[in-house]
């Protein structure tokens, strides 16, 4: 069995189910070996809680890499999430460029925006710095208002399939190779993810469930990137992914003391079964 080294990208938010407190258990029980470079540390998550702490490491990631380049250190893929500044998304391009094995794999979510606007620490400049990473991934994880924010095209609540085609066409014509293009749903109480890969496209229909959860796109990239890292094809690994953060919402259901997150950790065994493992 392979026993990739991954190094996943994001901040730790110490509460909350997300970010590097999401990714670091996943992509463990993928079977990875999974080294982190946080981002920046909060207390909790920004969703809902209020007067939350933040240390911001910009600072400190290029000592980290560094010393990680001394020693030789090297990964078979790197997989990041939320970045906190312009300068961050520099020292990631120049990770992918020194820290990543020959024929490695790069995977961006390129979190930054949701609902037709971007999250308030950001503007457009952070959005051009972002298509340069993301543009030179080998697989990007947008959703809909991410994917209009990369390529310009107009962000609509109301579409139909010719208007997601568009979507990533604009987003193959501005270099995107593998997308994976999150939430989309043509349907009523349906949603699901459009996956380009090898050259064709496939969307892979799912339960939308009405009641949303914070940190659920974490989940699914992390399981994503856990599934393609084991052999998947992209679309296995997609639909795998899809189907595990519909069982962690589904878990999470009924417990309203469990507004911050959903219980991903009693659903890991699940996912670890749907790899084979």
């Amino acid at each position: 069995m392979p026993y990739p080294k991954i190094l996943t990208i994001q901040d730790i938010s110490c509460v909350g189910q997300c970010s590097l407190t999401v990714a670091l258990p996943i992509l463990s029980a993928a079977g990875l070996e999974t080294c982190i470079l946080p981002s920046a540390v909060l207390s909790t998550h920004t969703a809902g809680f209020t007067g939350f702490t933040v240390r911001d490491l910009t600072e400190d990631i290029p000592g980290i890499a560094a010393h990680w380049r001394k020693e030789g250190i090297s990964f078979d893929a790197v997989y990041t999430g939320y970045l906190g500044s312009r300068e961050q998304i520099a020292d990631v391009k120049d990770i992918f460029s020194t820290l990543l094995k020959a024929g490695g794999l790069t995977i961006v979510d390129p979190a930054m925006a949701d609902n037709g606007k971007l999250y308030p620490a950001f503007d457009l400049d952070y959005v051009e710095a972002m298509k340069s990473l993301a543009f030179s991934a080998d697989y990007i994880l947008p959703n809909i208002t991410e994917a209009c924010f990369l390529t310009g095209l107009e962000y609509r609540t109301v579409y139909d399939e010719a208007y997601i085609e568009a979507l990533l066409d604009a987003l193959s014509a501005r270099g995107a190779r593998g997308i994976v293009l999150t939430g989309v749903g043509y349907r009523e109480g349906r949603t699901g993810v459009v996956v380009q890969s090898g050259g064709e496209r496939r969307y892979y229909e799912h339960r939308r469930i009405a009641k949303g959860s914070h940190g659920t796109g974490d989940v699914y990239a992390s399981a994503f990137v856990g599934a393609l890292l084991q052999g998947f094809s992209a679309y296995d690994a997609a639909r795998i992914a899809a189907d595990y953060t519909v069982l962690c919402i589904e878990h999470t259901q009924g417990d309203e003391s469990h507004w911050y997150g959903v219980k991903f950790e009693p659903m890991l065994p699940q996912f670890m079964r749907m790899l084979g493992l």
